[in-house]
């Protein structure tokens, strides 16, 4: 059941990065010109990629050869809790704490997307 929930928020997850870049004018301003391509995954090798594009987010199945950064977690279940938790930063900066959640790549890159996740944060 784990896997099934983790695989629904990352197909979903594009979904409600794009409402929040269509209905919050300072988002579509902070995404404006990026390109970017990066993945979701357990460690496992389960996940999506998603493409970050011309004020478009997409996602597709499965992993990609060349991510400029992959969020690795240590099994669906954290996976699901730490990406749907309330206090999101929180929550990433206690998995990275306790290893549920290992980042590869570029770091900057990662610091930009928390900034774009803040956007589904209600009042931001």
């Amino acid at each position: 059941m784990a896997m099934l929930r983790f695989k629904l928020l990352l197909w979903l997850l594009p979904k409600l990065l794009q409402r929040a870049i269509n209905t919050k004018p300072d988002c579509a301003r902070y995404v404006a010109g990026k390109n970017l391509e990066f993945q979701i995954q357990t460690l496992d090798k389960v996940g999506r990629h998603f493409r970050i594009q011309d004020g478009r987010v997409r996602s597709f199945a499965g992993l990609t050869k060349a991510p400029k950064f992959t969020l690795t977690f240590r099994n669906a279940d954290k996976g699901f809790r730490i990406l749907s938790a309330q206090d999101g930063k929180e929550a990433f900066l206690a998995a990275l704490h306790d290893e549920d959640l290992f980042l590869s790549g570029d770091f900057v890159e990662v610091l930009w997307f928390q900034g774009f996740t803040a956007y589904l944060q209600p009042g931001k």
